[in-house]
């Protein structure tokens, strides 16, 4: 049953059907292969009730707020700044990519909305300096990948609503891990062009006077942090409610650098839409299947299966790493967690391992699944 359900679903991705399709056809094949019962008659019920879930309202508030923060210039400004402090570096610019990743995951939860918005401020100065092509698109879809474990992260919403764990708990422990994760990208950066010379570009001189200047750049996003993770850490809202804090600050801002328009604003709601509805389609379909494999049994037999192989915890951890690394080649993070974690998380917990120490993680492996090929949703968002 396991090979049969990985098989179908690496044929309808090789078949490029969209990712949630793709879950919905795998879902409702199992469900005629396996069930004896009509499982499909439950899919309306099984969607609605996934859908309508309040804090499911956060994505698409944080997907604004990104959409926003890029077409009010607040993301010029950002990588502007960042440029001017980090382009004395072996690398240059690629330096100001991570840098303006990170502070702009910060604000925005979601990792192809920073991928995006920094790839379109960053990819038209690598002829102008001379940059690494290859290495330069590198350093954006690796910087990207920090918008799901840097909160605010929708990654974390999502799996703290899978496994009823605390949402600022894993806020706390993701902050750490994010800032390591940009300063080893930054060192790599380095060594690659200190070992290739040619791959770092032109030198860019910065004065200390442009670099204070260049401060207020940081401002607006500071400030949409500290709002956004603030009013949750003080218990004055919800992830929920804080996505909407910071959507209003972000229009705030745009109105104070007479950056808001009609036009602005629709743009900003077009392209909200048009990712939100991927994203939920991603999540019903994949609620739907995680219904069907409990219903055909296959998470009763894989809980089953693995604790027959006696592994002990850390064995146990390694094959949960192995899987991850393995299904990320060809699944999508948000699809892989809603799938997996339900059945994963109660292997981990029984074998004494901390849930938001492994939320943590699994984002670290999804973090590798958007830059692994063939389904890099990192790759294909800085190619385009």
């Amino acid at each position: 049953m396991v090979p049969t359900s990985l098989g179908l679903l690496i044929l309808l991705l090789g078949l490029s059907i969209p990712v949630g399709a793709a879950l919905l056809l795998l879902a409702l094949s199992l469900g005629a292969a396996f069930s004896p019962m009509p499982i499909y008659l439950a899919m309306g019920e099984v969607i609605w009730s996934a859908s309508t879930n309040a804090i499911l309202v956060s994505v698409p508030l944080f997907v604004l707020l990104g959409e926003i923060l890029l077409r009010s210039g607040m993301a010029d400004r950002l990588y502007s700044s960042m440029s001017h402090w980090l382009a004395w570096l072996p690398g240059g610019l690629m330096h100001a990519n991570i840098g303006a990743s990170m502070v702009f995951a910060a604000t925005s939860g979601s990792s192809v909305a920073t991928a995006a918005t920094i790839g379109t401020v960053a990819t038209p100065v690598i002829k102008t300096y001379g940059y690494g092509e290859r290495l330069f698109l590198g350093t954006i879809a690796a910087g990207g990948t920090l918008g799901i474990l840097i909160p605010p992260s929708i990654n974390l919403i999502i799996y703290g609503w899978l496994t009823q764990t605390s949402v600022p708990q894993l806020y706390l422990a993701g902050f750490v891990p994010g800032i390591v994760l940009g300063l080893i990208f930054m060192a790599t950066i380095l060594i690659c062009c200190l070992i290739r010379p040619e791959w770092r570009g032109r030198a860019i001189e910065t004065s200390w006077k442009e670099r204070v200047e260049s401060l207020g750049g940081l401002v607006p996003p500071g400030i949409i942090f500290l709002i956004v993770i603030g009013s949750i850490y003080a218990g004055l809202a919800t992830p929920t409610e804080s996505a909407a804090l910071g959507v209003v600050v972000a229009i705030g801002l745009a109105v104070i650098n007479r950056k808001l328009s009609v036009r602005m604003i629709l743009e900003a709601l077009d392209g909200t839409m048009r990712t939100s509805a991927m994203i939920m389609l991603i999540v019903a379909s994949a609620f739907f299947l995680n219904f069907v494999l409990s219903a055909i049994g296959l998470v009763g037999a894989l809980n089953s299966f693995i604790a027959g192989l006696g592994l002990g915890p850390t064995g146990t951890l390694v094959a949960i790493i192995i899987f991850y690394l393995i299904l990320g080649c060809f699944m999508e993070p948000l699809p892989m967690m809603i799938v997996t974690i339900p059945i994963i998380v109660p292997v981990v917990v029984q074998a004494g391992f901390d849930p938001v120490w492994f939320g943590i993680m699994v984002v670290l492996l999804c973090e590798t699944a958007m830059i692994t090929p063939p389904v890099g949703v990192n790759l294909y968002v800085v190619q385009g």
